[in-house]
């Protein structure tokens, strides 16, 4: 499977950006469950820096700006050994969207994992949507 190119970055970001802007700042979506919560972020980037960070999603970051919606995008490099902040799983917990996007050498760090492991925990204890993207990989990888 082929990187994809600027304009099928720029046309999959525009589908997604609109869709996550009708999302948070729509009604429609129940959250009398869990009104305790409050969120900080309308979105949670999760994503392996080294796959995706120059291309895809920094391009999608700045379309969901522009577009007025609050994103977190973690900037820090990592470290082998360290593990997540406190201040990165609060801001999952924090995000009303958590958008995973899938790559090829996603998987092969347990940072990317644990984050994931917290973003579904957060999406099946309150009412976080989860939309995964498959940047340059077969979903079929990603089951395995």
């Amino acid at each position: 499977m082929d990187s994809f190119s600027y304009e099928e970055e720029s046309k999959i970001t525009l589908v997604l950006t609109t869709r996550l802007t009708d999302y948070s700042q729509s009604s429609c979506i129940d959250i009398s469950e869990s009104s305790a919560l409050t969120w900080t972020y309308d979105v949670f980037l999760n994503f392996r820096g080294e796959d995706t960070r120059r291309s895809f999603v920094e391009h999608l970051y700045q379309a969901l700006n522009s577009k007025g919606v609050f994103t977190y995008k973690n900037n820090q490099i990592l470290e082998k050994g360290k593990s997540i902040s406190p201040e990165l799983l609060q801001s999952i917990v924090e995000s009303l969207i958590a958008i995973i996007v899938f790559s090829k050498d996603y998987a092969s760090s347990t940072w990317f994992l644990e984050e994931l492991v917290n973003i579904m925990e957060s999406h099946n204890n309150n009412v976080q949507i989860v939309f995964p993207i498959f940047y340059d990989v077969d979903p079929s990888d990603v089951r395995k």
